[in-house]
């Protein structure tokens, strides 16, 4: 019934195995791989024709992950997956990101890849078994992909390199970086780090590279076996006169269009171009009904790319006349809203981001609920793209799996300053909203998100800058390009973004559209982008060089306080009664953790000490010798009963009101009066006996005693009072 084939090899102290034949055999390719005890099934179906008007390759990944692969039941109403998670749409956007340079450029049926996660065993991450497993359906597939690729991630721990870390050695490592390629070369890297060194991001790459050779090879034993006979692909018309009639009518104006620096006056007039290319190809159209209008515009973008290429390749000569390791002007603005907690405007060129931080408390912090489990997270980086950044009209209101990536980068990037919860106890919203666009605005992003922290008071370790690199390769001639333009990331062969400090790297992803780049190009780009960084850093100097020591007067202060924590109980109350009474009376937002860490939060001062004042009035516990101010909650005839300390009452006996000799206690006081009081003994059933007669009522100084002590009684005889 089943046609099964496997293979198994040892890889990083753990046994990776690729089983195809057993489950999903109606899907061209299908995969289930597993490492550990971590299986994800990988499928892909490719359709067997184009749909009409297919102007590009619509390639989909997929990444699901199933609560059950782990024992767990979802959480909310309808307790079954919903929407994609973030970690999902990141894990799809890794694996598509290495894949889609590996099919054919004219290739534009339409390709699903599927990866579920159907068993997690907490310890091996499923994001780099989903990317194998992909390779190796593909391979399997008969589909028109160059592979297979091999993944692998790389962690770092006392000068040395790790292989696959688990999940508990990511939280130790100094990095955690993906590296994905092919036999030969690297196709796609992204990594966040701890301010480390280009030498040892490099070898990291190098070395997960290296890596990943024996998976590769593993996939194609396996695809000598079990793979299906390739696609034969359609020989396409013969379109030499086509490229002749596009150059002669545009080639003069595309190359006139690229002299000039401005991006919406060079838009209009290769926009101009190519509709005196549309009209000037009609007839050639019309002569051969082979020819469609979407290889007018195919074959016009390669007419693009080479004027572009050519004059970088030739002259060192860019689109907007910089040269290859300059950077676009800048500008770094913060406060520039005048109601939020921290805000930052970084213009580079025509890239533009405006940064806003929002500090909050612990009930803003963002719950994950995700295969390996639950936790609370106090940093959010949140990117948007609106379409008016790029002068088009378009959708707005929906994440795009690019603004989720884009985002994640920039949270990578800057993640590695930010300070310990103890050192600010705050929740860091920042939110990146791209006004303008001309490349790199998850760079601009970063820098952006550095001054307005700063701006906001928050004390990072030192600031942030990134910077995007680009690739420009025709057979062994090569440039290396820093601050990329939108134009030249399109036409290029490398998207190479770099971020860190003066000290280090902190996130560093790379996307190659060629083949593979070698470690020379490699070696040269992180060395470029190093100084490119470094002046950016300089011109951000220019708006702000470190944190202000004060907050906004609009965001919330947080102090905090720690109590025992069999106390904690009763600051929560039954229900919570208490607590909600503390916030509904005072004002103040109070969180208690688990240790017995409680962080009160409000933007008044009062409201902070007079929650603080409550709490400790419920888990102080009354010193004898100490004068406290209490009120009078009840009237006896032997005293009178005094709330001195959070719900603790005690007595003022009747002789203990005053000094002289009291008839009636409510000729001293009643109901509802403040005084002062002291603590003269706490008994061991924990009943407080007071005095008022010893402390001035007016300062609430204590009184010397003028009663003489009291006689022990004598043994064996008198009356005890």
């Amino acid at each position: 019934m089943f046609n099964i084939h496997r293979k198994e090899i040892e890889w990083g102290g753990r046994t990776l195995s690729l089983e195809t034949g057993h489950v999903a055999r109606q899907a061209d390719g299908a995969v289930m791989a597993k490492y550990g005890d971590t299986e994800v099934l990988c499928t892909v179906v490719g359709a067997k024709s184009v749909k009409p008007g297919q102007d590009f390759f619509p390639l989909t990944v997929n990444y699901i992950e199933k609560f059950y692969a782990a024992g767990k039941i979802p959480g909310g109403f309808f307790k079954r997956e919903g929407r994609p998670s973030e970690k999902e749409t990141l894990v799809s956007r890794l694996i598509d990101r290495p894949i889609r340079p590996l099919f054919p450029s004219g290739f534009k049926n339409e390709v699903q890849v599927i990866c579920t996660v159907l068993s997690h065993d907490l310890e091996n991450d499923s994001d780099i078994v989903a990317m194998i497993g992909a390779s190796a359906a593909l391979t399997l597939s008969g589909l028109p992909f160059f592979g297979p690729i091999g993944g692998a991630k790389v962690g770092y721990k006392d000068g040395e390199y790790i292989l696959n870390p688990s999940l508990e050695e990511v939280k130790e490592s100094e990095l955690e970086l993906v590296v994905a390629g092919t036999k030969d070369a690297v196709l796609m890297v992204e990594s966040e780090a701890k301010e480390l060194s280009e030498d040892v991001m490099l070898g990291a790459v190098n070395f997960g590279h290296e890596a990943q050779q024996k998976v590769i090879d593993a996939i194609i034993e396996l695809a000598e076996v079990a793979a299906k006979d390739p696609w034969e692909l359609e020989e396409g018309p013969n379109k030499d006169d086509l490229v002749k009639a596009i150059a002669d009518a545009g080639e003069a104006d595309l190359r006139a269009a690229y002299e000039i620096t401005t991006k919406q006056d060079r838009v209009t007039k290769i926009n101009e171009a190519k509709a005196k290319i549309k009209e000037a190809v009609a007839p050639v159209l019309e002569a051969n009904d082979q020819l469609t209008e979407q290889m007018v515009g195919d074959l016009t973008k390669k007419l693009e790319s080479k004027i572009v290429r050519g004059n970088i390749l030739e002259t060192g000569k860019r689109i907007d006349g910089r040269g290859l390791a300059d950077v676009r002007s800048i500008m770094s603005e913060v406060g520039v809203l005048p109601r939020s907690h921290g805000s930052s405007l970084f213009t580079r060129g025509e890239t533009q981001a405006l940064v806003v931080a929002t500090l909050g408390t612990g009930e803003d912090e963002q719950i994950i609920d995700a295969l390996e489990g639950s936790w609370r997270s106090n940093f959010m980086l949140h990117y948007n793209f609106p379409p008016f950044s790029v002068g088009e009209c378009g959708r707005v209101g929906f994440t795009g799996r690019r603004e989720v990536g884009h985002g994640k980068l920039a949270f990578r990037a800057v993640r590695a300053v930010l300070p310990t919860a103890e050192e600010f106890p705050y929740t860091i919203r920042l939110v990146s909203e791209i006004t303008e666009s001309n490349g790199s605005s998850s760079m601009a992003t970063v820098c952006g998100a550095a001054l307005s922290m700063m701006d906001a008071g928050v004390p990072i370790s030192r600031p942030v800058s990134g910077i995007a690199m680009g690739l420009i390769k025709e057979g062994d001639d090569f440039a290396v390009l820093s601050d990329i333009l939108g134009d030249e990331d399109h036409l290029g062969d490398m998207d190479f973004k770099v971020a860190g400090t003066e000290k280090g790297v902190t996130a560093l992803q790379m996307d190659i559209k060629i083949t593979g780049i070698t470690k020379e190009i490699m070696e040269k780009a992180l060395e470029q982008a190093a100084g490119g960084r470094a002046h950016i850093l300089d011109e951000m100097n220019k708006a702000l060089t470190g944190a202000r020591t004060e907050l906004s007067e609009h965001a919330p202060r947080i102090e905090t306080m720690k109590i025992p924590t069999d106390k904690i109980r009763e600051v929560i109350g039954t229900g919570g009664k208490v607590i909600r009474e503390i916030v509904e009376v005072t004002g103040a937002k109070v969180n208690i953790e688990d240790d017995g860490t409680i962080k009160i939060a409000s933007s008044v001062a009062s409201e902070i000490e007079a929650a603080k004042a409550w709490i400790n009035g419920i888990v102080a516990e009354p010193e004898v010798g100490v004068i406290y101010k209490g009120k009078v909650v009840r009237i006896m005839d032997f005293g009178a009963f005094v709330n001195f300390m959070g719900s603790r009452d005690g007595l003022v006996h009747i002789s203990e009101l005053v000094e002289e000799r009291v008839e009636k206690v409510t000729d001293v006081v009643n109901e509802g009066d403040e005084v002062y009081v002291k603590c003269l003994e706490i008994d061991g059933r924990g009943k407080v006996r007071l005095s008022m007669r010893v402390v001035d009522q007016e300062t609430g100084e204590e009184n010397p005693d003028a009663r003489p002590p009291k006689e022990s009684p004598k043994k064996g005889g008198g009356r005890r009072d």
